[in-house]
């Protein structure tokens, strides 16, 4: 399959689950989260959900990374649509949603992307040596060349991996996935 095939496959998968499927399994990858090595660190970067793409709902994410006071940011995609720049996420940060109907700050404190430590990353299809599929704009590569090589990106998805998906120099692997049945490292 090419990646716009897959893409296709995992946007119809999505669309066929409910809303209520997707809280209650959103909470199942949020307390599997709590199974990985990752609690020790302090900054932590996440993206808001699309819930009209059925995202994952990273609300519970958000709660548990509140209740253990780590220091949460969010992507903004800056004007022109090709990079994103992450602004830290406070107690009285106003969200708007952008263009492409993305929560975002509409202003906050900047931090550089090679002070995260551990990335939370949306996907569509994930393989078994953590290849990632996104939406197919590159927001999400760019932004974890420009990482800490030590920074741990962890996708989080609904289904199960490919055996294998497409994938190009440019692209990004995960070191886990996260999924309603259990955390899969790579």
């Amino acid at each position: 399959m090419t990646k716009e095939e897959y893409r296709l496959k995992y946007n119809k998968l999505r669309k066929a689950i409910s809303t209520e499927t997707i809280e209650e399994l959103s909470i199942q990858i949020a307390n599997n989260a709590l199974q990985l090595p990752i609690w020790d660190f302090t900054k932590y970067h996440i993206f808001l959900s699309i819930p009209s793409k059925k995202e994952i709902n990273t609300e519970y994410i958000l709660h548990i990374l509140q209740g253990r006071d780590k220091t949460i940011i969010v992507p903004k995609v800056i004007k022109g649509g090709t990079e994103m720049e992450h602004l830290l996420l406070q107690d009285n940060t106003t969200l708007k949603i952008s263009n492409y109907g993305v929560p975002e700050p509409v202003s906050g404190i900047e931090i550089p992307s090679e002070k995260m430590e551990v990335i939370f990353i949306p996907l569509l299809a994930y393989d078994n040596k953590g290849n990632r599929l996104g939406y197919g704009k590159g927001f999400y590569d760019r932004f974890l060349s420009k990482c800490n090589p030590d920074a741990i990106f962890i996708g989080l998805s609904f289904f199960e991996p490919e055996t294998a998906i497409p994938f190009e120099e440019t692209d990004i692997p995960l070191h886990f996935c996260i999924t309603p049945n259990r955390v899969i490292s790579f």
